[in-house]
């Protein structure tokens, strides 16, 4: 069978390894002219995605490519000292294994685990789906698939093909981030600098094998914002709105906007569809069920959504009306915890007020307080909430591999 993905960042990647295990035979489209090496930030994966990565032999380097960054330096908005947290700890007691790592160099190891049995075509992108597998492309001849799917992020263009405009299925959940590569000048090296406001918080941090470092803002908004996702310089112009007036480094790191070599800027919303399939089409990773962007592990359930799709898609021989509805009854409750938990996190992350600033300062002294085992311990007995990533058990596929060299589907 012929199948197509639309996007080769991470879940398109995963996607096409598995499927190729499985015999199928896969053509990635993506509309960048080249893998996206344009800054990037850092994106965790929890132990589903690290086993899953683990069994595409991929595992060492991506252990190789993490940020290393561990320690987190927090500057409460009007207090004259900071406070100290230890990253590790608290990863330790949401993950078993977690790491986190620079989402360009994800992509790039999971694009080099796959590019000698893939199709891959950039710099082009879908302009038509048919029912009868039709794709017609900007740039490139049209063809037939018998299979086609989007992993091509929130703003999915396969997604508004088939299942119409992102409004009809956005949920805004309260915030936006935004973050821009900016020049290492405070020499930050595994380390996150902060300054935690009312309504705002803005972040620099270094990390391994990276030349510059990354200035991330995240703020709260009583309504949504008016700005189109493709206008840049409305997004700075709110940018510098929300943060006038912050202290620490941020006038420095508002100065840079202009100048930075990488900017993203996008609204903390989720995706809530009723289903992520029509027809011989269906959407994967934030494409159909983004928690929210920074704040619901969306890239390591996408690695896992990826798994579980092209799996159910072995198991039922390639069917679309069988395999689909599968996905979604094994994902689901994941991806509806995801949601949960991304709402909450927004929340507590982003202060709301004085009192809130005040218990994220104690509980930090706290969680420093606490063995790494206690930490642990206590996390487990909210296992539904802080440890949803490690609750998910994956299936095993490996039944419907196929020799190498042996036909597709």
């Amino acid at each position: 069978m012929n199948v197509l993905i639309s996007g080769a960042s991470v879940a398109g990647p995963v996607l096409a390894y598995w499927l190729t295990r499985y015999g199928f035979s896969v053509t990635v489209v993506e509309r960048a002219p080249a893998l996206r090496k344009t800054g990037g930030h850092a994106v965790d994966l929890f132990t589903p995605a690290m086993e899953i990565v683990r069994r595409m032999g991929v595992l060492d380097r991506i252990q190789e490519a993490k940020t290393g960054v561990e320690w987190m330096t927090i500057w409460p908005e009007g207090r004259d000292r900071p406070v100290e947290l230890e990253l590790r700890k608290l990863m330790s007691g949401v993950s078993d294994q977690h790491v986190e790592i620079m989402r360009d160099d994800l992509s790039e190891i999971l694009y080099d685990a796959t590019r000698d049995d893939v199709e891959y075509v950039f710099d082009d992108s879908i302009t038509s789906i048919s029912e009868a597998g039709e794709v017609t492309f900007e740039r490139a001849a049209g063809r037939t698939f018998d299979l086609v799917i989007g992993a091509d992020g929130l703003h999915s263009n396969v997604r508004g093909l088939v299942f119409g405009p992102e409004s009809r299925h956005t949920t805004w959940i309260g915030a936006y981030l935004a973050v821009l590569s900016v020049p290492n000048h405070l020499g930050l090296d595994g380390r996150i600098e902060s300054f935690n406001g009312i309504g705002r918080i803005a972040a620099m941090y270094g990390a391994a094998r990276m030349p510059d470092a990354r200035a991330v803002f995240l703020f709260r908004t009583p309504e949504p914002l008016d700005y189109h996702h493709r206008d840049v310089p409305r997004q700075k112009e709110l940018l510098r709105e929300h943060f006038a007036g912050a202290g620490w480094e941020v006038p420095r790191l508002l100065e840079r906007l202009d100048s930075a070599s990488a900017f993203y800027f996008d609204s903390i919303t989720q995706l809530r569809l009723d289903t992520w399939s029509r027809g011989r089409v269906t959407l994967v990773g934030d494409a159909g069920y983004c928690p929210g962007p920074a704040v619901g592990g969306s890239t390591s359930l996408a690695v896992v959504g990826a798994y579980v799709l092209a799996g159910e898609l072995a198991a039922a021989g390639g069917a679309p009306a069988r395999a689909y509805p599968a996905y979604e009854a094994e994902l689901g409750e994941y991806v509806r915890r995801s949601r949960a938990f991304a709402v909450g996190m927004a929340r507590r992350l982003i202060p709301g007020g004085r009192g809130d600033l005040w218990a994220m300062v104690q509980g930090i002294r706290l969680l420093n307080h606490l063995p790494t085992g206690l930490t642990k311990a206590a996390s487990k007995l909210s296992a539904r909430s802080v440890r949803l990533h490690d609750s998910f058990a994956l299936k095993d596929y490996t039944r419907y591999e196929v020799a190498s060299g042996q036909h597709p589907l």
